[in-house]
């Protein structure tokens, strides 16, 4: 026990700790950090080794996780919790290296944008130094890599290059030979994200054909993903084909790859913003009532139920806030909700719904 802790109030901490029957895993985790924040039992503790700028306004970050972390698939994502001003805070964020790096020295990299506005991004870019801990949440999500025999197409868009940049790293470290190709749109030229790992990549995959397009280098004639930049692609119909990026984007690939002729099953896709806004729906709104917690709410219909859950001054789990990673899923025990991000309207009886992108129709209890 650390010295500044006299023998009573230690006698007192270790009994409050074994009476804590809801997560014995965490019993010891405030001695635990002082002695070594790696071994927290709470979330898994991920150390900044290093951070790098890659534009104005991203950067990536060098993390070493704690070893019981797991590791993880090329493309895949995962939360980053932080603390800031006594409250957690989860965002999801693309793991950007290969699934290599993490066997070869137990690091990854997480590389970050700023939203100007945003409550975490800023936070993460500006405060936290090498040295710093934060969590992080284990792998989830992603797509499977084009096998051997399979040609691809990738799109990506702004920092969707991030999970991109993780498979073709994948591809790299396993010889793929079959043709690849890498259309990245950005704003400008300063804007490109992994400039120099695209380039060592084209070294490494020479069956790789890799495009930057800067939308507004010419302001009085913006470029945005046409047609034209599909008919270059040779064999477009057979390849697989990933997109990433903002929603403008993943439209517009949608749409254009269908009218090509490429199979719905051959199209992946990775939308990493806000989904659309609550709409308000005839009917909509109601009681919503938290079981466990004995309260209650009036929804007008205009807010999430995970939002309705905090007004209440309940804190639940979540992670994205945009129906992705599912952390926030909740026991519904009547009522109807709808999804937000599908328009898919729920059953009346029990089942579990996601919080943060579900709107009551009408009353609703929750196991809250």
């Amino acid at each position: 026990m650390l010295a500044s802790v006299s023998s009573r109030q230690s006698l007192k901490w270790i009994g409050r700790q074994i009476s804590n029957r809801e997560n014995p895993a965490t019993y010891f985790d405030p001695v635990l950090e002082t002695l070594n924040p790696l071994w927290v039992q709470r979330y898994i503790p991920a150390r900044v080794v290093s951070i790098t700028s890659e534009t104005h306004d991203s950067k990536t970050l060098v993390l070493k996780p704690a070893r019981r972390w797991g590791g993880f698939q090329a493309g895949q994502h995962l939360n980053l919790e932080v603390e800031k001003n006594g409250r957690w805070y989860s965002r999801p964020f693309s793991v950007s290296c290969a699934p290599s790096r993490w066997e070869r020295d137990g690091t990854i990299t997480v590389t970050i944008k700023e939203v100007p506005d945003g409550e975490i991004t800023p936070f993460l870019l500006h405060e936290f130094k090498p040295g710093d801990i934060l969590g992080i949440s284990k792998a989830y999500g992603g797509e499977p890599l084009p096998e051997p025999t399979q040609s691809a197409l990738f799109i990506a868009g702004g920092s969707g290059i991030t999970p991109v940049l993780s498979q073709l790293e994948a591809l790299a470290d396993l010889g793929h030979s079959n043709p690849l190709t890498l259309l990245y749109f950005v704003r400008t030229n300063a804007d490109v994200i992994g400039a120099g790992r695209l380039e060592a990549l084209s070294n490494r995959l020479p069956n790789l054909t890799v495009r930057v397009v800067a939308s507004q280098a010419d302001p009085e004639n913006p470029e945005f993903l046409n047609e034209s930049h599909l008919s270059a692609v040779p064999d477009l119909q057979s390849r697989h084909c990933f997109v990433c990026g903002p929603p403008g984007l993943m439209d517009q690939a949608q749409g254009l790859l269908e009218e090509a002729g490429v199979p719905e099953e051959q199209v992946y896709s990775t939308l990493f913003a806000v989904g659309p806004g609550v709409v308000v729906t005839e009917g909509g709104g109601g009681t919503v009532r938290f079981e466990r917690s004995g309260l209650e709410v009036e929804s007008e219909g205009n807010r999430r139920l995970l939002e309705e859950a905090e007004a209440a001054g309940l804190n639940p789990r979540y992670g994205c806030r945009m129906g992705i990673c599912h952390q926030c899923s909740c026991r519904k025990h009547s009522g109807v909700v709808i999804n937000q991000h599908t328009g898919q309207v729920s059953g009346h009886g029990d089942e579990l719904v996601q919080l943060c992108i579900s709107v009551p129709q009408g009353p609703v209890s929750l196991d809250l």
